[in-house]
């Protein structure tokens, strides 16, 4: 289930010689690391923070309540191939329901800071409480998506004061990884990454993207603009940062695992995902809901990785059921 979210990686052979082996667009130009040309789909704002001694800039959109407020906040997390943009959705659906919603780019993501530090999910749990005792929110409910469902976990077990409820959304990181692979360096990793041609960049960031939905006719050609989102950095002057960057935050899954975590959460807990996400998602995605105590199980039918796009009807219906 590691695999998911490695970004560089060898091809599938499901897509060995299909559309994943075709050649990098050319209409693609190059695009900024922080993400400037990406639309998002509300306004982003940003939280000044100080880490490891570097000056950053934390991005967020603070997204008031459509209709009457219910006078809760959800926070969402984003997964590891994203940011806060792929969130319209959720985002709509909440506050039409009367929540605030905040959406956090975690700091080397999207369109915040991109420093060469170390990554954990200790400092992405503390930089999100900074940033809702910036905007004055004192109860969350959390919803994390992929590796966004591994910090509902850090953050629901260290703040437990202030969340309200956790939703853990087709995480990965479900096993403990160190016991099975070997240790990459990110010097390493770095080194492969910059060694790759254009085509192979875009080869495996396609592939990556099309493993997020797997059922047959789940993949819609909108959904390119993810793997193009992804490619346009690799064009950029900055790309070796970024490069380096991402090299870095990638052992998270391997030095930061969440495993334990899960007995440690004392909040109201679902754990929600797509029965597709990999062949034993449904019996892992059991296991964290048997880990933490009274949480509950749901499992979507044929949906992939990412449920809010690829069934959006059915994701939604079991959200608002558990936030409400």
């Amino acid at each position: 289930m590691w695999a998911v979210c490695v970004w560089l990686c060898l091809l599938p052979a499901a897509y060995a010689q299909s559309e994943a082996l075709s050649k990098a667009p050319t209409d693609i130009k190059p695009g900024s690391i922080t993400y400037e040309g990406i639309e998002y789909p509300y306004p982003v704002a940003y939280l000044p923070l100080t880490v490891y001694g570097q000056d950053v800039r934390l991005a967020y959109m603070d997204v008031p309540p459509a209709g009457q407020p219910n006078g809760r906040t959800v926070m969402l997390f984003h997964g590891m191939n994203f940011g806060g943009f792929y969130f319209a959705g959720p985002i709509d659906v909440l506050r039409k329901e009367g929540f605030r919603v905040v959406v956090p780019d975690q700091i080397g993501f999207g369109r915040s800071s991109k420093p060469i530090i170390p990554y954990n999910f200790h400092d992405m749990a503390l930089n999100s409480r900074k940033l809702l005792q910036a905007l004055g929110i004192s109860k969350v409910t959390i919803v994390g998506h992929s590796m966004g469902g591994m910090l509902s976990a850090r953050f629901a077990a260290s703040f437990p004061d202030i969340t309200e409820r956790a939703v853990i959304y087709d995480p990965i990181g479900l096993t403990d990884p160190r016991y099975e692979r070997p240790w990459r360096s990110a010097d390493d990793a770095y080194k492969a990454t910059m060694a790759q041609t254009n085509d192979q960049r875009w080869q495996g960031f396609y592939a990556n993207i099309r493993r997020y939905f797997p059922s047959p006719g789940a993949w819609k050609a909108e959904y390119e603009q993810y793997v193009r989102i992804l490619y346009a950095p690799t064009l950029s002057g900055d790309w070796p940062r970024l490069a380096m960057v991402r090299s870095i935050y990638q052992q998270m899954l391997y030095l930061d695992p969440v495993i334990y975590d899960w007995p440690k959460i004392k909040v109201k807990t679902l754990v929600i995902g797509g029965e597709k996400d990999g062949q034993d998602f449904p019996a892992l995605a059991k296991h964290i809901a048997d880990s933490i105590p009274g949480a509950q199980l749901v499992i979507i039918p044929n949906a992939g990785h990412v449920p809010h796009l690829e069934v959006p009807d059915i994701f939604y219906k079991e959200l608002l059921k558990f936030v409400r």
